[in-house]
């Protein structure tokens, strides 16, 4: 399977676009912000998600890791498929996470292909999951940022504390002390409010 395609923008189709890399074509369906944005002859680097079926092999390209794992999310809802996907994808990954947690069903109902059903299975199915996106953005970070939140969770705080802690950590928090001290700054700032 492809996973992640680096290029330049051969040309633009009106639904996609053809990326070429070492001389080979490939045909990408990308979001429609991510399409406005592209330049014909540019370089392009695309997180990519192979949809393979018995008649159709697409490929799907993101920007950022966060956009791919959240269309992943959102392909395991039963009865919403990857061009459905897409176009939630477009509405931006803060808006939709914030849109799933606040259980804002007129956020999906206005994206075309969506219906209150479908709109309500997303926000059911996946409220629970987006715990795992949060993961994804640790699982980037260095070792010695995985290895404070483990540190915090063996202290006592629970996984959801401890990786709101250690996110946006600034550059000069370089060591494990470090990191450690300043979420449990954070910990304690946000118990007081």
């Amino acid at each position: 399977m492809i996973g992640f395609l680096s290029g330049k923008v051969h040309l633009k189709l009106l639904d996609s676009i053809i990326l070429l890399v070492n001389g080979i074509g490939y045909r990408i369906l990308v979001p429609s912000s991510t399409y406005a944005s592209i330049l014909p002859q540019s370089p392009l680097e695309l997180h990519i998600h192979s949809h393979i079926r018995e008649d159709c092999f697409d490929l799907y390209g993101f920007k950022t890791s966060e956009e791919l794992s959240l269309f992943n999310l959102l392909l395991s809802v039963s009865g919403i498929g990857p061009k459905t996907a897409l176009l939630v994808i477009d509405r931006g990954v803060e808006k939709t996470k914030t849109a799933i947690i606040k259980a804002d069903v007129d956020f999906f109902t206005l994206i075309p292909r969506l219906g209150r059903k479908n709109s309500q299975k997303i926000i059911i199915e996946l409220k629970n999951k987006l715990g795992s996106l949060i993961e994804l953005d640790l699982a980037a970070e260095s070792g010695e940022t995985q290895d404070a939140a483990e540190a915090l969770k063996s202290m006592g705080y629970t996984k959801q504390e401890a990786l709101s802690a250690l996110k946006n950590m600034p550059e000069s928090e370089e060591t494990l002390e470090q990191k450690i001290r300043y979420a449990l700054k954070n910990i304690g700032r946000k118990k007081q409010f």
